[in-house]
């Protein structure tokens, strides 16, 4: 059996030299002839990523290109403007954080943004800081709960006036984000400390928030670019100037990214590990979401790896519709945690539980910190690289499949390559499976509900008299559809002292 599995591990290996990475699929339960069978399908979703890295629009419903391999090899991009747009952001970038560095006013970056706006800075922010070398601290803020914002603000209240604040929006109409900017500008106004040379937008040129920040004068404005989406930002200036001002070395961030795209678009399938990663995406789901990915990185640094992978993959994959409007529901559900922290938490059930999943591991190589032997020849990290090994094997002796990342160690390089290595496998997947990847009107769905419970609650408080109310009496009033919605605005207007309520009903407080 030991001499199998190595055959079969030496047979299915994808090395990457260039960017110091290996693919290991051996442990997925694919044959040759199933991988013979899709390689037309893959060769289909070559020719579709040439077309995308082209300028071709893969966003029609959008009527856009999809450009962000252009970031990091702007020769790639189909327009000399375009070219221009993305050096000229980066020189600005690199020379704006050497600046402040070099003045050394501001201690601290306050990052206010959602989703890809927020994600994929705060999983590079996590994998590369380090308290001796970093030369700004970041925080986030990336929700709109008010007392998740008070207590990052209580933590920089001290030094407020040495906080750089980053406002990163497309539209600058995304709601979370707007919230944020306003508490965080109330916040400085009552700790009398001007905010506006304290504030960068972040945001499409024309933008609210670009005629905001110049209309009240803020510090600096970069531009967001109409061809990237948000998950798939992060090597724009929407995660470039986070990085570039915590110090990082965002010019290894991007050659790891251009490395790894440039394997990638190789169409020898066996050398390609995004192509191989989708691959076995679908035959672990059967090309229709039947399993789960679960991440398991074996290293602290890469904690927020997965919850970076859930937006880039779910977002871009969950859709209801094909691209010939037929109805598939597709899919990949992402969850993860860290090894070996893992062990304790939820292998049990990976192992011995219902087999739903299909696991990725990632291996780092280099333990870093303090060679201390705990006994003769086994050191700290012999112990981590022990039990994601382990685990595999667990895993693999009751059936179920795994595939393993290898790294040499977590630096900027290697984050710009993982990066590149997920995107360019969530095209290729949506490929094999006929659907967008590029849009997602879920998400806008979600939104525009949003906005119609918040529309309702402003009718809602303009009905409330002194006098108590049902909540069948006050949707009445106000023309809801749904009481129970009605019933649910009052119970939190009523919890925050907006609305009295009595068993009777609402009343004005």
């Amino acid at each position: 059996m030991s001499t199998s599995s190595w055959q079969r591990y030496r047979q299915y290996l994808c090395s990457v030299p260039a960017i110091n990475l290996q693919l290991d699929i051996s442990r997925m339960n694919f044959d040759d002839a199933w991988l013979a069978s899709m390689e037309p399908a893959i060769q289909k979703a070559y020719n579709a990523m040439d077309a995308l890295e082209a300028g071709a629009i893969a966003n029609p419903d959008e009527n856009r290109m999809v450009g962000h391999y252009w970031l990091r090899n702007a020769s790639l991009a189909p327009k000399p403007e375009l070219r221009t747009e993305i050096e000229e952001t980066l020189v600005r970038i690199k020379s704006f954080a050497s600046r402040l560095h070099e003045e050394g006013h501001f201690t601290d970056v306050l990052s206010i943004g959602i989703g890809g706006s927020a994600l994929g800075p705060m999983f590079v922010a996590d994998a590369l800081s380090h308290p001796d070398t970093d030369e700004l601290s970041v925080h986030f803020f990336d929700n709109t709960d008010p007392d998740g914002i008070e207590r990052v603000l209580s933590s920089l209240s001290s030094r407020l006036d040495k906080t750089l604040v980053l406002v990163i929006s497309k539209s600058g109409g995304t709601p979370e984000t707007y919230n944020g900017m306003k508490l965080a500008e109330a916040a400085y106004t009552h700790a009398g400390v001007p905010f506006a040379p304290r504030a960068v937008a972040i945001t499409m040129p024309g933008s609210k928030l670009d005629q905001y920040a110049t209309a009240q004068g803020w510090l600096d404005k970069f531009p967001m670019f109409d061809w990237v989406g948000g998950r798939t930002s992060e090597l724009s200036a929407v995660g470039l100037l986070d990085a570039a001002l915590q110090g990082f070395d965002i010019d290894a961030m991007l050659a790891g990214a251009a490395a790894c795209d440039t394997q990638t678009r190789s169409k020898v399938t066996k050398e390609n590990p995004a192509a191989l990663l989708a691959l076995m995406w679908h035959h672990a789901t059967g090309g229709k979401g039947q399993k789960d990915m679960v991440v398991l990185p074996y290293k602290d640094r890469l904690l927020l790896i997965s919850r970076y992978l859930q937006q880039l993959i779910m977002e871009s994959l969950g859709k209801q519709l094909d691209l010939h409007g037929k109805r598939v529901e597709q899919g990949i559900a992402v969850y993860g945690n860290k090894g070996s922290t893992d062990q304790h938490a939820y292998v049990q059930q990976l192992r011995d539980g219902v087999n739903n999943f299909f696991v990725t591991f990632i291996r780092v190589l280099e333990d870093g910190g303090n060679p201390v032997e705990l006994e003769p020849g086994v050191r700290a990290g012999d112990y981590l690289d022990g039990f994601l090994l382990g685990t595999r094997d667990a895993l693999s002796g009751n059936g179920r499949e795994s595939m393993t990342i290898t790294v040499q160690r977590v630096d900027a390089r290697t984050v710009g390559a993982l990066i590149a290595l997920f995107e360019r496998a969530v095209g290729f997947y949506a490929s094999l499976v006929n659907i967008n990847a590029y849009h997602q009107p879920g998400v806008e769905a979600g939104k525009k509900a949003a906005a119609a419970v918040l529309a309702l609650q402003k009718k809602i408080l303009a009905a409330l008299t002194g006098e108590p109310q049902s909540s069948e009496a006050i949707a009445a009033a106000v023309g809801a559809e749904s009481v129970e919605t009605t019933a649910l605005i009052l119970q939190h207007l009523a919890a925050n002292g907006r609305a009295a309520s009595s068993a009777g009903g609402f009343a004005r407080p």
